[in-house]
């Protein structure tokens, strides 16, 4: 039998009134945002009624997301389910580690909300934004960032799409380039260039928060961004790859070609929307993948899972 994989979703899933369903049904995703709800008041009510303009601020993104993957993901470990491995979409990482236990839920919100803050601050102080790049390979795309100046490849999502993050000017010359190349650009609706050097100072000051908490090692492999690879148990190495995530590249095509593998063929995305489940389909075609958001996907998820069983 094939092994099972939980993916987190990342900042630019949300969406009003997620999780909304699975936290009036499932006791542990209640839990969950009344564990949270203690750091961040009225975050419930971000989730349920904040408009789109308001859950699109990254300040109240990356914890509402954070909080929506958290509280999905524990609720299918209160139905019995046991994943052989995680890995998170940029933010996502975050809500993976935690969810294995290399911070408590308190202390790994504590730190979503300092990233929030710390990422918001660097796209201040080193305006940029971020090009989806389709129809062109990822060397191609790297080819041509560098040839833009101050743009960098941020986002390997799947063969067909490379997201670039830099300053605007030098996006402006990377959409010509594109073009030029056949291929296509699309603006993310995104505050920042994440991901990116232009987000170094948000790497610093994540060294130091995580001088002050260090992770644990966990209690299943958790992939990271960065390297596309699990984490080590070291906690100085494992702070050191958390901090450098928010400056790093998203190694996503690399990550589930990885998990696959390991002999993982089912994928359950937990967190809103979709987004996730899609890149699988692209990466990993005879792969199984699963939304788990509402109560009826996480029913199809264990109805699928029992299936592999019987």
């Amino acid at each position: 039998m094939g092994k099972v994989a939980l993916l987190f979703a990342g900042q630019g899933a949300q969406q009003p009134g997620m999780a909304d369903g699975l936290v009036t049904r499932e006791p542990a995703a209640q839990e969950t945002f009344e564990l949270l709800e203690a750091r961040m008041p009225g975050l419930g009510r971000l989730c349920r009624e904040g408009s789109r303009e308001e859950l699109a601020q990254t300040r109240n993104t990356q914890p509402a997301v954070f909080a929506c993957d958290l509280a999905a993901a524990r609720a299918l470990a209160s139905h019995g389910v046991r994943p052989d491995a995680v890995a998170g979409f940029s933010l996502g990482e975050l809500s993976a580690l935690a969810f294995a236990g290399a911070f408590s839920p308190e202390d790994a919100f504590d730190l979503v909300l300092r990233r929030a803050e710390l990422m918001d601050s660097a796209s201040g102080r080193n305006p940029g934004g971020m090009r989806a790049v389709l129809r062109l390979p990822a060397r191609r795309v790297e080819a041509l960032a560098a040839k833009a100046g101050d743009a960098w490849p941020v986002n390997y999502n799947s063969a067909e799409q490379t997201v670039v993050a830099g300053t605007e000017e030098a996006l402006g010359r990377l959409d010509a380039l594109v073009r030029e190349a056949g291929g296509r650009c699309m603006r993310l609706a995104v505050s920042g260039a994440f991901h990116s050097p232009l987000m170094a100072p948000a790497s610093d000051g994540l060294r130091e928060w995580l001088a002050r908490t260090l992770p644990v090692p966990t209690t299943v492999p958790v992939w990271a961004n960065a390297t596309a690879r699990p984490y080590p148990d070291d906690p100085a190495a494992m702070a050191e790859l958390l901090a450098r995530q928010a400056s790093s590249p998203v190694r996503w095509q690399q990550t589930v070609e990885g998990l696959v593998g390991l002999g993982v063929d089912t994928f359950v995305e937990v967190g809103p929307g979709s987004t996730l489940t899609k890149l699988v389909g692209r990466i990993a075609r005879g792969a199984t993948a699963l939304p788990c958001e509402t109560p009826d996907q996480l029913d199809a998820v264990l109805a699928h899972l029992e299936g592999r069983e019987s």
